[in-house]
């Protein structure tokens, strides 16, 4: 039975012109969840932390606070508009309510590519603790993964992954949750163990370049880190792809949001911190001696079985952040089908009867991420290259968003949501919009790596181009926005129609606050 909640969020949605479809079973919690463990500070520390040490030496730890307050400012324009637009989908449908379709459409395609390449990079990533968890020895709890086994761990997490998210979104939360209490003990309590209990270096080396400069100059090898940061603090957005499955979404999701990047980004430091502090061959490995140092790291601080249960507690954490992206992805492909947008729209715009979840999106989505494993296998190192790609794209998608939400400003938005900046909202939309181009173009940047060919080494612009120019094409040939009568631009007349509504529940009508009478915005039927 529907509770007084979730009847006044079905009225708002259907005011926006849809029909509750999905169950509103996800808590504020699991909306959380969802979004941290799609960030996963864990995840990224494991990924990054060897990465960005042979680069930059320890204080490429500094981008994890460089990049979490530039993010901050984009979740903060982001829960503005999720909280007068809590529709499943997101990015799209946000830059189609601030824009057009066809705006909407290019973005949508960006990100979309972003979240496939980031499922697989994610299972790749998480492939090394599934083999250190049932080998190693004592005296090393290490070993290394050939490309063959990664790649099948890797496609094994992905089918785990959406046979689970078949099953509903009630599914989801659970693991969700189970995911994050995993990223807080793996990240929080074992950062703190290795910080009081197994120091090995000084706080001082955090401004220790450790002979990272490049001829002398260090500004490269630290700007060559920034993955460090900008790999990691993204992933807030999937809290607002699943709005239409969370109680109350206009207050829970910007909640949500804020507090993945602020709680992802503390976490993420000490863990960082922890590991550098602990290392007891940090010299060995800041020359890029040794691949993957956290598994030996933690087998000389916290020994074997202690080790074992870290690498259960991560193979949890990867697993859930795996099954976040997949869920983020085919809210995205549903929402896009739904509204006729997406090729295939007819198979991707439906729901199965048992979970409410779009089981055709899912697989489609796994697919494609699962070509992209065998490309990896394929060409091995190609690996940390296809992740920048994959970020330079969903940056791009993000600050789309953040010019269309400028955009709508400048032609009189004043957000009218249950979350609003108020006269802050511009100082921060422009924030937002200065530190997305500055990621953006550290992310275009060509690799420092002269041995590398000219295309590798502009892996991630010649990646976004491919994307953007078929998605284009796309657009051009088949023309999907003229195949919709979703509404589009209206962000003004609804922001408008949601304050008269919340003016006449204030002097006693029977409008509810924030919400829109069903079919007054464009007069449109719900979908």
């Amino acid at each position: 039975m529907r509770n007084a909640t979730d009847t006044s969020d079905a009225e708002h949605l259907k005011s926006l012109g849809y029909d509750q479809k999905f169950d509103r079973s996800m808590s504020l919690w699991s909306n959380l969840a969802l979004g941290f463990l799609y960030l996963s500070p864990l995840v990224s520390v494991v990924a990054m932390l060897a990465q960005g040490l042979a680069t930059a030496g320890p204080p490429s730890m500094f981008w994890i606070l460089i990049v979490g307050a530039g993010q901050l400012l984009v979740a903060l324009v982001f829960g503005e508009i999720v909280a007068q637009y809590p529709i499943a989908g997101g990015l799209y449908q946000w830059a189609r309510r601030l824009w057009n379709g066809q705006y909407a459409w290019i973005l949508s395609w960006i990100y979309l590519a972003c979240v496939i390449v980031a499922i697989a990079t994610t299972a790749m990533f998480g492939s090394s603790f599934v083999a250190n968890l049932f080998t190693g020895t004592r005296e090393s709890a290490g070993v290394p993964v050939t490309p063959g086994l990664s790649a099948l761990i890797a496609g094994a997490m992905l089918l785990v992954g959406l046979l689970l998210n078949m099953t509903g979104t009630k599914t989801l939360s659970r693991i969700a949750g189970a995911g994050l209490a995993a990223e807080l003990i793996g990240v929080i309590a074992v950062g703190l163990y290795l910080l009081v209990f197994e120091r090995h270096n000084d706080l001082s080396v955090f401004f220790d370049t450790m002979g990272t400069a490049l001829d002398g100059d260090y500004s490269t090898a630290f700007v060559g880190a920034a993955l460090v940061g900008i790999l990691m603090v993204y992933g807030f957005e999937a809290c607002g792809e699943v709005a239409e499955e969370v109680p109350n979404p206009g207050r829970q999701i910007p909640r949500a949001m804020i507090l993945t990047v602020v709680v992802g980004c503390s976490s993420a430091l000490l863990s960082f911190a922890g590991y550098v502090l602990a290392a007891p061959n940090l010299v060995e490995i800041v020359n890029g001696n040794v691949a993957d140092p956290i598994p030996a790291i933690l087998n000389d601080s916290i020994g074997f079985i202690g080790t074992k249960i870290f690498l259960v507690i991560a193979l949890t954490s990867f697993l859930a952040c795996v099954m976040g992206q997949q869920a983020s992805s085919s809210r995205l492909v549903y929402s896009f089908a739904r509204d006729n947008m997406f090729p295939g729209a007819h198979i991707f715009a439906k729901l199965s009867q048992k979970g409410h979840v779009p089981v055709c999106a899912l697989v489609g989505v796994n697919a494609l991420s699962a070509l992209l494993l065998l490309f990896v296998y394929l060409v091995p190192d190609s690996l940390y290259r296809v992740a920048g790609g994959q970020m330079l794209a969903g940056y791009v998608a993000f600050q789309m968003v953040v010019v269309a939400a400028l955009r709508a400003r400048m032609k009189g938005w004043k957000p009218a949501g249950a979350f609003s900046l108020g006269r802050w909202g511009w100082i921060v939309n422009l924030g937002a919009l200065a530190y997305g181009i500055f990621a953006c173009v550290i992310l275009s940047l060509p690799s420092s790596n002269e041995s590398l060919g000219l295309l590798d080494r502009w892996i991630a612009l010649v990646g976004l181009s491919v994307v953007v120019v078929t998605g284009l094409l796309y657009m051009y040939i088949a023309k999907p926005h003229r195949n919709s009568t979703a509404p589009e631009g209206d962000a003004v007349e609804v922001a408008n129609a949601m304050r008269r509504s919340a003016g006449v529940a204030r002097a006693g009508g029977t409008s509810r606050p924030g919400k829109v009478d069903a079919g007054t915005v464009r007069g449109l039927p719900a979908r």
